[in-house]
């Protein structure tokens, strides 16, 4: 079963690429992606990365709060997106 995972704080240069390695030390990762402005593509210094349980949870322990590219990750289990509504 696959876990997905919430990553915050992220550098504006980071890629998918970047976030994929980090959490690959941890165990299989089935994606990761970083989440971009729709209208002007840059980075919003998020993402999301879905990977094995085990992993997941060695993950969320060894990368909340620690450093990459210079700035500290804010990373635990993602919940679903709250529904809000449209004007």
């Amino acid at each position: 079963m696959a876990k997905n995972i919430y990553v915050g704080n992220l550098s504006w240069s980071t890629t998918n690429e970047d976030l994929h390695s980090l959490f690959a030390e941890y165990g299989d990762v089935t994606s990761a992606r970083v989440i971009e402005d729709r209208e002007t593509g840059r980075s919003r210094g998020f993402g999301f990365v879905e990977m094995d349980d085990d992993g997941a949870t060695k993950a969320i322990e060894a990368l909340n709060g620690s450093n990459f590219m210079g700035r500290d990750l804010r990373v635990n289990e993602a919940r679903p997106r709250e529904r809000r509504p449209r004007w």
